[in-house]
């Protein structure tokens, strides 16, 4: 997730976003086949309100979505964000109407501890107004260190975590300080830990000391730890970047622009995504993807826009079957890829289930929101996100 996340908004033609941008590609190292592109455009529909194909299996209790038009559909996969210390109407009338999954929340959203318990009581208020009332899912980034965005626990960057005298015990315990400090806060979804392998000292993300290390295994013995100890308070955990920014050298910023990684595939499994393993197995709630470009899984597309990524790599090869969260949507990496309704649409078609609209301005969730609903993609994949996002919204909870 960006420090100071920026828009950008550059319209590609919608050739970027043809079915080769929507159709999963399948991963070359096993796991379950994902459709064929014959087989998914058998059953692509012109909004997620279209005729459903039939489907395997039963909706559980909880599912609802045969009760919601096409734009609750759309906006039940949008994250929000706003300016300053104030719930934007824009953004209360979307989750009174039952349009949003979410709001993540920065630094200068938050401004005293009783400015904050009224914002997130209006939040929680205009959810419970909505024509289906869920919990909605409040997010912020609490790593610990330099990035934290409510004050208090985390203390410990994961750097100087990773060199305590009891690394896992020291990541439990920031783990369940920031489950403390988000929950007090009146939040439920911490987009941490970060889980990247960093190659050499003073890189992209080991600068602000954002890496527990430079061992595959022992970042992800300290990420479980931080991951559990957090979610055993309630608070959902978010692993990311994956499939990782370790290699990424210092001065690249997927916030800034775009960035290729070149790591060999091998390397790329045995040090980058080796942690996520471990935190898939630890019962990790949130995988959020990397905007960088990793040419040996998809030489075309940053990997949040790539199914050869998201479904190949992360939901077939690792198992993963709880929600995906994109990085910011406005970040600079995503300049060739169109303005927010493309890249919506690419990251949703590519496998994407929550779409992090982050600029602090309401108008963007409302973009992506739009072209979601207008845009022709799957149903039954569309629906599926949308019943990961609603048991992770009932999971968390709204008190």
């Amino acid at each position: 997730m960006p420090s100071l996340p920026r828009t950008a908004g550059v319209v590609l033609p919608a050739l970027l976003l043809t079915a080769a941008a929507l159709v999963p590609a399948c991963s070359a190292q096993g796991g379950q086949r994902p459709p064929s592109a014959a087989e998914r455009t058998s059953s692509m529909a012109t909004g997620p309100d279209a005729a459903s194909p039939t489907t395997a299996g039963s909706p559980s209790p909880t599912d609802r979505t045969a009760g919601l038009d096409s734009r609750q559909l759309a906006g039940r996969r949008i994250v929000y964000s706003y300016p300053g210390p104030t719930p934007s109407p824009t953004v209360l009338r979307a989750i009174r109407e039952g349009r949003a999954a979410g709001v993540i929340l920065f630094g200068e959203n938050v401004t005293s501890p009783d400015q904050l318990k009224a914002a997130v009581d209006e939040l929680r208020q205009a959810a419970a107004e909505a024509p289906d009332p869920r919990p909605l899912l409040l997010l912020t980034d609490q790593e610990g260190g330099q990035v934290r965005r409510l004050p208090g626990a985390p203390v410990l960057s994961a750097r100087r975590t990773g060199a305590s005298a009891d690394p896992v015990g020291e990541a439990a315990r920031s783990g369940a300080g920031a489950a403390r400090t988000v929950a007090d806060a009146g939040l439920n979804v911490n987009l941490a830990p970060v889980l990247d392998v960093y190659d050499a000292p003073d890189n992209f993300i080991d600068h602000r000391e954002r890496s527990y290390g430079q061992d595959p295994a022992f970042v992800a013995r300290l990420g479980s730890a931080f991951l559990t100890a957090q979610q055993d308070l309630g608070v959902a955990a978010t692993a990311k970047h994956f499939p990782g920014l370790g290699s990424a050298p210092g001065g690249l910023d997927t916030d800034e622009g775009p960035v290729t990684l070149p790591v060999p595939l091998a390397d790329l499994r045995a040090r980058g995504e080796e942690p996520y393993r471990a935190a898939i197995a630890a019962g990790v709630r949130l995988v959020m993807t990397s905007w960088a470009v990793y040419p040996a899984l998809d030489p075309d597309r940053p990997a949040g826009l790539s199914p050869a990524v998201v479904q190949g790599e992360l939901r077939d090869r690792l198992g993963f079957r709880g929600v995906t969260v994109t990085d910011a949507l406005e970040a600079g990496a995503l300049a060739p890829y169109g303005d927010t309704g493309a890249r919506a649409l690419a990251s949703a078609g590519a496998g994407m289930d929550l779409l992090l609209c982050s600029a602090r301005d309401a108008g963007q969730g409302e973009a992506a929101a739009t072209a979601l609903d207008a845009g022709g993609l799957d149903r039954t994949a569309f629906l599926e996100s949308v019943r990961r996002i609603d048991a992770l919204r009932d999971s968390v909870g709204g008190s």
